[in-house]
C-alpha cells in the first residue's frame, strides 16, 4: 500500500495577542428547544434540521450545557433504521464534523446504547460510548469531509447491536482551512480523527480560541520527561496549522538515547492512516537529528528540527493493533529526541451518492405525502444496509432506486408526479394506505414491470 512521506519547515513569527475569530459552520445542541451562546458562541435548537426522534432532558448534573438534553431515536427489533440531521453546507468548502454523547441514563438502562454514525452515504464509524460514560465522561468523535452539495446529512443508525434507543448530545459542522490535510484525496476519501494529542502537556484539552479551527488536542505524557517551549512565539503557516500551545511542552529524553511512544493509545483496526507528527526544537540556533519508526518501520530518516519547526506526515500509512512510535538519535548526536503533538486518522473512502435524479425525484414524493416514513432523510440508498424504508436500489458504480414498496406504511397525501424522473423503477407498490389524487402518468417509465 502506497503512502507519502514529507518534511515542510516554516518560520517562527512575533506573537500576535489577538483572539481569533470563532470558526464559521453551524451548532446544533441536540434536544434543545432555544438558542443558547456558551463562550460567544451561537447554539441552535435541533427541530429545523431533523424530522424524527424525541427531544429529551437529562436529570443527572453535567458540567457541558449541551450535554444536559439528548435527542433519542426509536429503536426496532432487527432493523437498520437511520435518522438524519440535514445541514446547510457550502459546497465543496472542508468541514470538521463533530458529533458528542453523553448517555445519562436516558433509556432506563445503566449502560448507554452501540449504534452507528453516517455522513451522507458513507459509513462512518460505530458509536460506542460505554467505557467513557462509566468513567463520568461524555464521548466524541470527529472527521473531516469535504461538502458535495449545498446540504451534508449526519446519521444515528439504529442497528442490532444493542436492544435501546441511540441518541445525540450535540452535533457540529465547522469549516476548516482548505490547506488542512489537503494532501488527502477528498474526492474519494474521508479522514476520520483516531487520536490527536499534545505531547508532555497535562492540562485541560487543548482548543478554540488556541486552535482556530476548534480541533481538540488532549493532554499526552504530562508525568514523563518533557520540556518547556518559548511561549512568546508561534509557528505561522505551519503544515495542518496546529496552535502555539502545543509546542509549548513536549516530551523528550534527559540521556542521548532513544524516545518510546505507545501512541496513539487506542488498538488500531486493519486499515490506512493519515499520520501527521509536529516537532519543535526547544532551543535557539541548534537543532536535533534522529530517526522516526512506526512499529520499527523506517517513518523518517535523519529528521533535522530546528527553532523553525517541522511537519513529518503519511497520507496512506497501513497499521494494525498497538503502535510503537521511536525516535532515535543519530550518531554522534549530543541531546535526544522531542516530539510534540501528533494526529492520527483513518482514510475512509467514500460510500457514494445516490443519482441526483433519483434522489430529487424521491424528495418530491416525499414531499407531497402527508407524513412520509421519518427515515427518508439522508442519502436514499447509501450505506445499503441503512437504505430508505421501502426502498430498493441497484449496486454497482452508479446507484439507482429500482423499487418503491410503500404498501401498509399508513401514507396520505398524494403521489408527486416527479416520480416519473426515477427512471431505473422496475416495480412500485402502494397498496393499504390514504393516497388521494390521481396516479401520474407513468408511461414514461420503460423498465417499469409491477404497479
Amino acid at each position: 500500500m502506497s503512502f507519502l512521506s514529507l518534511l515542510f519547515f516554516f518560520s517562527f513569527l512575533s506573537i500576535s495577542f489577538s483572539q481569533p475569530q470563532a470558526p464559521k459552520g453551524t451548532l446544533i445542541d441536540c434536544g434543545a428547544t432555544t438558542k443558547s451562546t456558551i463562550d460567544g458562541r451561537e447554539w441552535l435548537p435541533d427541530a429545523g434540521f431533523i424530522s424524527g426522534g424525541t427531544s429529551k432532558n437529562l436529570t443527572i448534573p453535567v458540567l457541558v450545557p449541551t450535554l444536559s438534553t439528548v435527542r433519542s431515536f426509536p429503536f426496532r427489533n432487527n432493523l437498520h433504521n437511520k435518522f438524519c440531521y440535514v445541514v446547510p453546507v457550502y459546497r465543496t468548502a472542508k468541514y470538521l464534523i463533530r458529533t458528542t454523547y453523553f448517555y445519562g441514563g436516558i433509556n432506563g438502562f445503566d449502560s448507554p446504547p452501540v449504534f452507528d454514525q453516517i455522513v451522507d452515504g458513507t459509513f462512518w464509524s460505530v458509536v460506542n460510548t460505554t467505557d467513557d460514560y462509566a468513567n463520568g465522561l461524555s464521548s466524541y468523535y470527529e472527521s473531516v469531509f469535504v461538502a458535495q452539495g449545498k446540504t451534508m446529512s449526519l446519521c444515528i443508525g439504529a442497528n442490532t447491536y444493542t436492544d435501546s434507543d441511540p441518541f445525540i448530545s450535540s452535533l457540529e459542522f465547522l469549516i476548516v482551512g482548505g490547506s488542512l490535510y489537503n494532501s488527502t484525496d477528498f474526492s474519494n476519501h474521508s479522514l476520520s480523527l483516531v487520536a490527536r494529542h499534545s505531547f508532555g502537556y497535562s492540562g485541560p484539552i487543548i482548543r478554540y480560541p488556541d486552535d482556530q479551527f476548534d480541533r481538540f488536542w488532549e493532554p499526552y505524557g504530562g508525568n514523563d520527561s518533557t520540556v518547556s517551549g518559548n511561549r512568546n512565539i508561534y509557528v505561522a503557516e505551519f503544515w495542518n496549522v496546529p496552535p502555539l500551545k502545543v509546542f509549548e511542552t513536549a516530551m523528550t529524553n534527559t540521556k542521548v538515547e532513544h524516545l518510546e511512544l505507545s501512541w496513539p493509545p487506542a488498538f488500531l483496526r486493519n486499515s490506512t492512516y493519515y499520520i501527521a507528527l509536529y516537532f519543535v526544537e526547544d532551543r535557539n540556533s541548534s537543532s536535533r537529528v534522529f530517526d522516526v519508526s512506526i512499529n520499527n518501520v523506517m517513518y523518517y530518516h535523519n529528521l533535522n528540527v530546528t527553532p523553525a519547526g517541522a511537519c513529518v506526515f503519511a497520507t496512506r500509512w497501513p497499521l494494525v493493533g498497538p503502535t510503537m512510535i521511536t525516535l532515535t538519535p543519530a550518531m554522534g548526536s549530543k541531546i535526544g529526541p522531542l516530539i510534540n503533538a501528533g494526529e492520527i486518522f483513518e482514510v475512509l473512502d467514500l460510500g457514494g451518492r445516490t443519482s441526483t435524479r433519483d434522489v430529487i425525484g424521491l424528495e418530491k414524493v416525499k414531499d407531497s405525502l402527508q407524513n412520509p416514513p421519518l427515515d427518508w432523510n439522508g442519502d436514499p440508498c447509501l450505506p445499503h444496509q441503512y437504505s430508505w424504508s421501502g426502498i430498493t436500489c441497484s449496486e454497482g458504480p452508479r446507484i439507482r432506486v429500482i423499487s418503491l414498496n410503500l404498501t401498509s406504511m399508513g401514507l396520505s397525501g398524494s403521489l408527486s408526479p416527479s416520480i416519473v424522473n426515477m427512471t431505473a423503477l422496475t416495480a412500485i407498490w402502494l397498496g393499504n394506505n390514504s393516497l388521494t389524487g390521481p396516479i401520474p402518468d407513468l408511461s414514461s417509465l420503460k423498465m417499469l414491470q409491477i404497479l
